[in-house]
């Protein structure tokens, strides 16, 4: 599981980490066009349940911490409907990945 470490207090968020990689790519796109936006997901059973969101802003202090030393193949397809999530009134929302979506090395 890797992390996303958000915020001057460094609050830990836990993604397995080939959702990490695809969220990097989708935040760091918004905040490099210094866009501010929501990141929400899902606690799972695992979790307790439940939903987090954050709001995610330029100036607010953000690490991306994997697990694993390999980057992940990206999916051209779930980072779009990452950015399109990220593009609408709801902000970015955490979604499973598609399961035909284009494959691309990181």
């Amino acid at each position: 599981m890797g992390r996303i470490i958000y915020g001057y207090d460094s609050a830990e968020i836990e993604f397995e980490d080939r959702l990490l990689a695809h969220l990097k790519v989708a935040i760091v796109t918004k905040l490099r066009r210094d866009e501010k936006f929501t990141l929400s997901w899902d606690h799972g059973i695992d979790g307790g349940g439940g939903r987090s969101t954050v709001w995610i802003h330029p100036s607010i202090p953000l690490q991306f911490i994997f697990s694993g030393s390999r980057e992940a193949t990206l999916n051209r397809d779930w980072i779009e409907q990452l950015m399109m999530s990220a593009n609408s009134t709801g902000g970015l929302q955490v979604v499973a990945e598609p399961r035909d979506g284009a494959q691309h090395p990181a």
